[in-house]
């Protein structure tokens, strides 16, 4: 019973389908927590905000502003997926490897496995259940 449980025969077809929608659910959502009070910062002209790759305060919101916003919601719909993570791999990319990098493992924590996350997504992408393969689908 156990060993039937574990085989990889005894998963449904498409479970890469489900993991792929629950990541994509979970990842966007979440990450839209921490975007909506940035977009909302940007809205009210208050750029006061790190410069972590020296483009200046105010292009380093409104970049991190699109990533964690735009293409969080793309991601949660699934239109553009791989795309998409671009911009978060690379928000989350410059979070740990330049802004947390000095920091202990508990301030890192959460950029490292949202980075970790977003890649793994890009390697599994968007699924059957997204807006990409009804687009797909139309395209046939």
């Amino acid at each position: 019973m156990i060993q039937k449980l574990f085989s990889p025969n005894s998963w449904s077809a498409n479970a890469t389908d489900w993991a792929s929608l629950i990541l994509r659910l979970t990842l966007g959502l979440l990450m839209l927590s921490h975007g909506i009070p940035k977009l909302m910062k940007l809205m009210n002209g208050t750029m006061e905000f790190g410069d972590p790759i020296g483009i200046g305060a105010p292009a380093s919101l409104a970049l991190t502003v699109f990533a964690e916003v735009l293409c969080s919601l793309l991601i949660v719909i699934g239109l553009w997926t791989r795309l998409a993570l671009i911009p978060l791999i690379i928000t989350m990319g410059v979070a740990v490897f330049v802004v947390h990098i000095n920091d202990d493992l508990g301030t890192m924590e959460s950029a490292l496995l949202y980075l970790l996350s977003y890649c793994a997504l890009f390697l599994l992408g968007s699924g059957t259940y997204s807006m990409d393969a009804v687009l797909k689908r139309k395209a046939l």
